[in-house]
């Protein structure tokens, strides 16, 4: 009966990897929309959305059938419990890849007000987040979780970078207001990825230790 469980974490942690997988296809593909100006890139990515969602739904329902299969010990509890709330924020970062897509086409046909630079620097730093704090969960990493969670720092430190260039752009001359508004929030969205990988890594940090992460502000 236990190695029949174990299959199935198995097959658990494979799919919590395939829907990582989705979810940073979707980060990049989204941005690269943005940079080349390709709606149909940004079409596929917001009609892809149900992807993530239905890859939700299969992990959901593995979880709920490996909690109904036996007594699970303490550990086992604490792993299925937080893979349940790491696929809700992989679903969201899914929405915020779609989210970006739909600004995108917004913005389509527009010369844009500055350099794409640093948004895809941005989003570049979120797919690592995102794939080191699923590896970080299948390997029960607690350095690879450590790790993501200070890596937040450099996409607020991008954030904060893109922020200021657009806030002076509409000193220069207010008509660029509108489209600064739309490549903050793209921004904004990768920002709130990032946030959501870190809350990832503190999911797999509990489902490990059996204690909620604590960060050192102070280094």
């Amino acid at each position: 009966m236990r190695s029949k469980f174990d299959k199935e974490l198995e097959l658990l942690n494979e799919e919590l990897i395939d829907m990582g997988n989705i979810i940073e296809s979707s980060i990049e593909t989204a941005v690269a929309a943005l940079i080349e100006q390709d709606i149909c890139l940004a079409k596929r990515i917001v009609d892809n959305d149900s992807e993530v969602d239905n890859a939700e739904k299969n992990i959901e329902t593995r979880c709920l059938k490996l909690l109904l299969q036996q007594q699970p010990v303490a550990s086992d509890l604490r792993m299925i419990s937080s893979a349940l709330k790491i696929i809700t924020d992989m679903e969201r970062i899914g929405d915020q890849a779609a989210d970006i897509s739909e600004i995108t086409i917004r913005l389509i046909g527009q010369k844009y007000i500055k350099k794409i630079t640093h948004i895809p620097q941005m989003a570049t730093a979120t797919i690592k987040m995102v794939r080191d704090s699923i590896n970080a969960f299948v390997k029960k990493d607690l350095e690879l979780v450590k790790n993501v969670i200070d890596y937040d720092d450099v996409v607020d430190d991008l954030f904060h970078v893109v922020k200021n260039e657009l806030i002076e752009l509409i000193r220069q001359n207010a008509d660029n207001g509108e489209q600064a508004v739309d490549l903050l929030m793209i921004a904004k969205y990768l920002e709130r990825i990032g946030d959501h990988a870190e809350n990832i890594s503190e999911w797999v940090y509990y489902s490990i230790t059996g204690e909620h992460y604590v960060r050192n502000y102070e280094s």
